[in-house]
């Protein structure tokens, strides 16, 4: 079971966070839940549903789907950075080397491709997947909860992608068909994981109807890996070359 969150003694609010407050909230450790956020990262791992089932009752309470609370995001750019770190020196490079690797993960990989994926599913799930209503008020999904949904989904696929994956390094690297299997099973797992996720998320959302359609690109996914692997391309090498070492 999920600790209460010291969401619930705060002041409510009637909406989502502005911007501005939310980026002053993340230098703000007082204002941040890291216990909770813990929390929430292990059942993300094991029984993903249940951090989902607390939207509900954030509804109720605050009148917003979206965490109020930056800590996830915080902790995910302090992992990411880590990571940073580590990665170069596995490839012993630093400097620029060392910050193109961190704006990459941190930048590229988790905002950028978060706000993307965010925008795109926000604008699909509001205009093509809510149900109609001939009763009661029109809702729609916030954005900032299609990030949360994003940085959810994002942690299982950094502890398979960016955790996993470098302990595999001297073997995923390798020319090797093997290699090549392994690294592109890795990538499959995490994608369809990443997907199964983020299809939680919406399916929480008592407005939305056939949000199963989130699941359909885990097909091509699967399939991709399977081709990729005959023709001996491994992703991760592919990725490496990205970073140019």
């Amino acid at each position: 079971m999920l600790p209460i969150h010291v969401e619930s003694e705060r002041p409510t609010f009637s909406h989502s966070p502005s911007l501005s407050e939310y980026m002053r909230r993340m230098i703000q450790y007082a204002q941040m839940d890291i216990d909770y956020t813990f929390a929430q990262m292990l059942y993300l791992c094991i029984a993903p549903r249940k951090v989902y089932q607390l939207t509900s009752y954030r509804k109720q309470t605050k009148n917003q789907w979206a965490r109020d609370d930056p800590a996830f995001v915080v902790v995910m750019i302090f992992f990411l950075t880590i990571a940073s770190i580590a990665y170069s020196i596995a490839l012993q490079v630093g400097g620029a080397d060392f910050l193109h690797i961190l704006l990459m993960f941190v930048g590229v990989h988790f905002l950028l491709f978060g706000v993307i994926v965010a925008s795109v599913s926000w604008f699909v799930a509001n205009n093509y997947l809510r149900a109609q209503s001939f009763h009661g008020v029109e809702q729609r999904m916030e954005w900032m909860y299609a990030f949360d949904i994003h940085c959810n989904s994002f942690f299982p696929l950094f502890l398979v992608l960016y955790v996993l994956h470098y302990f595999l390094l001297p073997i995923v690297l390798q020319p090797t068909l093997a290699a090549a299997i392994i690294s592109n099973l890795l990538y499959a797992g995490a994608g369809c994981y990443y997907l199964y996720v983020m299809s939680l998320g919406y399916s929480m959302l008592p407005f939305l109807e056939r949000t199963e359609v989130i699941l359909y690109p885990s097909g091509v996914v699967v399939l991709a890996a399977i081709v990729l692997s005959l023709l001996k391309v491994n992703l991760s090498r592919l990725s490496f070359q990205a970073f140019g070492v």
